[in-house]
């Protein structure tokens, strides 16, 4: 059910909000966008330019900078595309951020602890230990693959549409979605994906992958989600091996993402890992 938010925009563009928003992107500090532009040289910049920002913001006319591509090596091999927005649109992705997660807080699952305030990884293996303990020794390990590079924007939006009215947010949303990929000095188009390092794309996955979650709710299942990595535990190997069919048909024919078939996997829960934890 939709809900009308009086004044989104106002809301997002607000003075404490935006306030807020600096004081988190100079905490968070990180590397100068496609611009160079560094976080202890936003304050200035603002100074001089945001009444002209604020009126292509407001006008539908702004044009968020494409993010410069960064692979980051990962521990067991291979890399992970982070996109660095500049530090101007991490500003401004930071505001919408604020107003939007109380708008969709409430809308998540119990059963998901990334990105959230108030939960941890802890929480999550915290939650995945008492259903070992209460007999369901097996593990569904699904593992999403290059699942930010892969989200799907009109299945996003169309879920962003379910809770939020403002034409001019979801505008400014989908610019974001679709401002593209600087890598090597070439400028790539993005048609899928929401940049992983990015200030919106940890709410943005949440949204997609409550998708996920209801599906595991309304067939009953015990299930920890942290981002993109989900446990789901049941009694047997038989109804383990049976699971995992069922939710990587779901995952991949409905939600349009891909699972990983040598990360993901059928096991006693005492021999996988799950946030880099073992159960004994």
């Amino acid at each position: 059910m939709q809900h009308e938010v009086e004044g989104l925009w106002e809301q997002i563009f607000s003075r404490n909000n935006l306030f807020a928003a600096l004081e988190r992107v100079q905490k968070n500090d990180g590397a100068a966008g496609i611009d160079g532009m560094t976080v202890e040289e936003l304050p200035e910049h603002l100074r001089k330019h945001w009444e002209g920002i604020r009126a292509k913001l407001d006008r539908g006319s702004y044009v968020p900078s494409p993010v410069k591509r960064v692979e980051i090596p990962k521990p067991q091999g291979g890399v992970r595309n982070l996109g660095i927005p500049t530090v101007l649109d991490r500003l401004i992705q930071q505001a919408i951020h604020q107003v939007l997660s109380p708008i969709f807080e409430p809308t998540f699952s119990a059963h998901s602890y990334g990105f959230r305030p108030g939960r941890s990884a802890h929480d999550a293996v915290k939650a995945a230990r008492e259903y070992i303990e209460a007999g369901y020794s097996w593990v569904v390990d699904i593992d999403l693959e290059k699942f930010f590079d892969r989200v799907n924007h009109d299945r996003l939006m169309a879920r962003l549409k379910t809770q939020i009215s403002d034409k001019g947010v979801l505008r400014l949303v989908n610019a974001y979605l679709k401002a593209g990929v600087m890598a090597e000095g070439m400028m790539q188009a993005t048609r899928e994906g929401t940049p992983q390092g990015s200030p919106l794309s940890p709410l943005l996955s949440n949204i997609v992958l409550t998708e996920l979650d209801n599906k595991l709710e309304e067939r009953g299942h015990r299930f920890v989600r942290y981002a993109d990595d989900c446990n789901i535990y049941v009694k047997s190997q038989r109804s383990a091996a049976r699971v995992l069919k069922s939710t990587t048909e779901f995952i991949e024919n409905r939600m349009r993402l891909k699972v990983n078939e040598e990360k993901s996997a059928v096991g006693r829960a005492n021999e996988r890992r799950f946030l880099g934890f073992s159960f004994y």
